[in-house]
């Protein structure tokens, strides 16, 4: 109930949320997918949240990781801590307070990459969610927003299909097989046909300018 009860609260705040529910299961998903944020039960089954956190670490994963966990000795924080959390805290707790923490947590590894990404004519600001092209505004779907900052962050790196689906959708969602293509094609419309270079049967990509 709490997971469903906060994955739910999370979306509301317009970020997608991937959700499960034992440690072999987390350190895949924390491991091979591109998060800003990982929020870490420890009392978790088949791997404590402990060793899923210092698995994360010791393999290079430098994303925030904010432990939520009912363990409430000083060992435990100091041990959550050491092992490389960003932030740590207890249930029960009230919701207003976490999710001030996750923005907290997620402005601090947004500053990590350029707030404002320019590209030729083009121009997108991370913090404000804004996009100008010519130097007129550029309305743009939550999604379409996302996929063009994810090609942007990695220009002259292809990015397959599977890459920008991950980054737009949580693994629970229903995605149609043309999801990406549909936000490409509206990018391409919106802004410049020529922006976003298709690799038949590779992915998408960005040329360095």
């Amino acid at each position: 109930m709490l997971g469903q009860g906060l994955k739910h609260a999370i979306e509301s705040e317009n970020y997608h949320c991937d959700w499960v529910t034992d440690g072999h299961s987390a350190s895949a998903k924390v491991i091979k997918s591109d998060y800003q944020l990982v929020i870490l039960d420890l009392g978790l089954p088949g791997k404590d949240g402990l060793q899923v956190l210092q698995q994360a670490r010791s393999q290079g994963v430098d994303i925030p990781i904010l432990i939520l966990t009912a363990r409430d000795t000083l060992q435990d924080k100091i041990s959550g801590l050491d092992l490389g959390a960003d932030d740590y805290l207890l249930k029960p707790f009230e919701l207003d307070e976490l999710l001030a923490r996750i923005r907290a947590q997620v402005r601090r590894y947004q500053r990590r990459f350029s707030q404002i990404i320019n590209h030729g004519e083009l121009e997108l600001d991370i913090g404000s969610q804004q996009c100008s092209y010519q130097n007129k505004p550029i309305t743009l779907s939550r999604r379409e927003f996302a996929l063009l900052a994810d090609l942007l962050q990695h220009k002259g790196q292809v990015r397959s299909k599977d890459q920008l689906t991950e980054a737009l959708y949580s693994w629970q969602d229903q995605v149609e097989s043309n999801t990406v293509e549909v936000h490409i094609h509206h990018l391409r419309k919106k802004i410049n046909n020529k922006l976003i270079r298709t690799l038949r049967g590779i992915g998408y990509m960005i040329e360095r300018e």
